[in-house]
């Protein structure tokens, strides 16, 4: 009970911090003047700002079908839509940095007004950067930023603090297991959008001092690819205690295989990140310990808002970094999750206003 009052209190503190900074403070604020609700004619036009050219953010991204960001993608479209703006979705297929390079240095080339890009290698993205704010082209890092101490201009970074989910979701293992094997699955080693966090559960597993063995897999990047290779590990290793993936497709792999082979009743544990549909379902029906949600909407919605609010005051309100937070979601909290069909977590295609029943819970 101790452990989970440290993980709540945490969790609160990082959602105290969510919206940081004075230059977010103040574009909040200047929304908040808009007032009421506003009809599509004023959304298209921008709300109730003045009148501005459509400017346009174009997002570069590792994993372009990769369906953990179908609900950014709605985020994204909700907020241009909202906001007057347009944008196109861009980059690589199978996380490859020489076209993710080449689709931002393209961005510049067509004169995009801003761009938007998870730094997923620590020195790849520093000269593309620095050349579109050279430009006069904003950019911000999702879902993945720049290590600690590096150079890389980018103006904000809006998503999860990945060491801190990863060193957490590590803190939850050596609750659940004492010894043996564990496998963390990762579905692209080295990529700063989730290698923070596969070092993070590493650190957290070591501190505890239990005598289990780790064991680090690479599983591809695409959904196929991550459950073939969970399935050749657990048949190789029978005897594993657990099995955890630090990301979303590799998550959905460790649940399946979970529910195939009957893990729960053997006495093995699973978690790992995000809400695929498939994985929440499974978490429902008891065959993973939890999942963390990082919120991938608003990683998409909250990187269009400052991209407005930067280009509508010319610069003069600066960019924040935000952190969509970290959440365990687990047997006895994903009811919502399933109860619900929206483009917030990418379940549904439909624009809607979710009516909120009963007690906010923290």
């Amino acid at each position: 009970m101790a452990h989970e009052k440290e993980d709540n209190d945490e969790v609160q503190g990082m959602r105290r911090g969510l919206l940081q900074g004075a230059g977010l403070s103040a574009a909040l604020a200047l929304l908040g003047g808009v007032g009421g609700a506003i009809t599509p004619a004023q959304a298209a036009e921008g709300g109730s700002f003045p009148a501005h050219k459509k400017w346009k953010i174009v997002f570069v991204n590792h994993v372009t079908t990769n369906p953990f960001f179908v609900p950014t993608q709605y985020g994204i479209q909700d907020a241009t839509a909202m906001f007057g703006m347009d944008y196109q979705w861009t980059g690589s297929a199978n996380a490859d940095i020489a076209e993710m390079v080449n689709a931002v240095n393209a961005a510049v080339a067509a004169k995009a007004d801003a761009i938007a890009v998870p730094i997923v290698d620590p020195k790849a993205f520093d000269k593309p950067i620095q050349a579109a704010l050279d430009a006069g082209i904003p950019v911000f890092a999702y879902n993945a930023d720049a290590p600690s101490g590096s150079t890389n201009p980018r103006l904000a970074y809006i998503g999860q603090d990945l060491y801190l989910s990863g060193y957490q979701m590590g803190e939850r293992i050596v609750s659940l297991i004492d010894s043996g094997l564990v496998a963390l699955f990762i579905a692209t080693p080295g990529q700063l959008n989730i290698q923070p966090r596969l070092d993070g559960a590493v650190a957290a597993i070591k501190k505890s001092g239990k005598k289990i063995d780790v064991q680090t897999i690479a599983t591809g990047a695409t959904v196929n690819e991550e459950l073939s290779k969970i399935k050749s590990f657990y048949l190789g290793h029978q005897d594993l205690k657990g099995m955890f993936a630090v990301d979303a497709g590799s998550t959905q792999g460790v649940a399946e295989v979970m529910k195939e082979s009957g893990l729960p009743a053997k006495g093995v544990h699973g978690g790992g990140f995000d809400l695929l549909p498939r994985t929440v379902d499974l978490i429902h029906d008891g065959f993973l310990d939890f999942t963390i949600d990082q919120q991938p909407y608003v990683q998409g919605f909250y990187t269009v808002l400052e991209a407005f609010v930067f280009l509508a005051s010319g610069g003069l309100v600066g960019p924040a970094n935000i952190n969509t937070g970290l959440k365990f979601v687990t047997k006895g909290s994903v009811d919502p999750y399933l109860t619900t069909s929206t483009r917030y977590e990418g379940k549904s295609t439909k624009a809607q206003i979710v009516p909120r029943t009963g007690a906010i819970k923290g």
